[in-house]
C-alpha cells in the first residue's frame, strides 16, 4: 500500500476482515456475501471501512446487501462478478447489464463497476497462448463495461488481472486495475508458466521459501528432510524446488518428510544440513504456517503473524 497500490482483494470475509483489522484501507471482497451471517459481518466491515467494494452476481443477493444497509443506514459499495472464467460471476452481456439496471435503482447500494477475474489465464503455460487466453476472456467483460455506459449507468472502473497477466491485461484499454497477488512470494507453479521470450516465468522472485533439516541420510543417495505435505501445499502435481539446486528432485515421503535423490546432484548433502526449498503454490502453504521470518541475507529482520491464517469463512 506504501508504494501506491490502490487497494487490497480479499476472496473470503474473514480475509478483510483480518486486513481491515491490520489498517488496510480499500478493500475489495472478491467473492459474493451469500446468507444472512456473511451480510451481517459485511454490514459491520462496511461500518469500519466504508469504502469496501462487494460484489454482487444475482439479483437476489443484490435486494437482501439493499435491505441491510438500508436497516443499518449505510450506502454500499458493490460490484458484479463477471463470469469470465470457470469459477463464479453473471454472464456478461445483457444478464450483466440487467443487474446493474436493478443496482441502480436500490436506495441502499452504489453501482461502482465491474469485476473480471480470468483465473484461468494466468496459468496457461507460455505467454502468447496466455496473452490469447486472457484477452478472449477479457474481451467480454469491456464489451460489457461498454455496454451499461451506454445504457446511461456510469461503470469507472473494470478489475481484473493477475500475476500471470498483469503485463497483458494492463494493456488492455477499458480494464481500469489489475489484482495480482502471488508475485510478492512466487512459486514453482509460476515458474513454469513462462515468460515473454523465456520459458521460465522470471518477471518476479521467488521469495518465499521453506526451511527444513536433513534429518536422515541412510545411503549416499539419498535423504530424508522433514518437510513433507504438512511444510508445503501438495495440490500441484509437482513438489518443492530445492532452492539453488532445482536438479535435486524432491517426492513425498508422507506428512512430516520429504526424499531428495542425490544420485545426479553434484552437491553434497550431509546430515544436518538445513536447505530452503521454494514451494509449489504460495496461497495454500502461507496457510499452513502461523509465522513468517522476514530475512536479509542470513539475518531475521522480522516475525509477521500470519494473522489470516485459517480465516477460511
Amino acid at each position: 500500500m506504501k508504494a501506491g497500490a490502490v487497494g487490497a482483494c480479499a476472496a473470503k470475509l474473514s480475509e478483510a476482515e483480518a486486513l481491515a483489522g491490520g489498517g488496510v484501507t480499500n478493500l475489495l471482497l472478491t467473492s459474493a456475501m451469500i446468507g444472512r451471517w456473511r451480510i451481517e459481518r459485511a454490514i459491520k466491515l462496511a461500518r469500519k471501512r466504508p469504502e469496501t467494494i462487494f460484489v454482487v452476481d444475482n439479483a437476489a443477493n443484490a435486494s437482501d446487501l439493499n435491505d441491510a444497509a438500508r436497516t443499518a443506514g449505510l450506502k454500499l459499495n458493490v460490484a458484479i462478478d463477471l463470469l469470465v472464467s470457470t469459477r463464479t460471476g453473471i454472464q456478461p452481456g445483457e444478464p450483466a447489464l440487467a443487474l446493474a439496471q436493478q443496482i441502480s435503482r436500490l436506495p441502499a447500494l452504489k453501482f461502482q463497476g465491474l469485476q473480471a477475474y480470468a483465473g484461468h489465464s494466468s496459468h496457461v503455460t507460455g505467454f502468447e497462448n496466455r496473452k490469447h487466453s486472457s484477452e478472449e476472456a477479457m474481451a467480454k467483460a469491456v464489451d460489457t463495461r461498454r455496454m451499461i455506459e451506454k445504457a446511461g449507468i456510469a461503470c469507472p472502473w473494470l478489475s481484473g488481472g493477475s500475476t500471470g497477466t498483469y503485463n497483458i491485461d494492463s494493456s488492455i484499454d477499458g480494464i481500469t486495475e489489475i489484482q495480482p497477488g502471488s508475485f510478492l512470494f512466487m512459486d514453482v507453479d509460476y515458474n513454469r508458466i513462462g515468460g515473454q521470450g523465456s520459458e521460465v516465468y522470471r518477471d518476479f522472485r521467488n521469495s518465499l521459501t521453506v526451511l527444513s533439516t536433513v534429518i536422515s541420510k541412510p545411503a549416499d543417495d539419498f535423504a530424508i528432510v522433514d518437510a513433507g505435505y504438512k511444510a508445503f501445499a501438495s495440490d500441484r502435481p509437482f513438489g518443492p524446488e530445492l532452492k539453488g539446486t532445482p536438479a535435486v528432485p524432491y517426492s513425498w515421503a508422507g506428512d512430516e518428510h520429504g526424499r531428495l535423490n542425490l544420485k545426479d546432484s553434484g552437491r553434497q548433502i550431509k546430515l544436518g544440513d538445513r536447505l530452503e526449498f521454494i514451494i509449489p503454490h504460495c496461497d495454500p502453504t502461507v496457510n499452513l504456517y502461523d509465522r513468517i521470518y522476514a530475512m536479509r541475507g542470513e539475518r531475521v529482520e522480522a516475525v509477521w503473524r500470519i494473522a489470516a491464517r485459517g480465516m477460511s469463512q
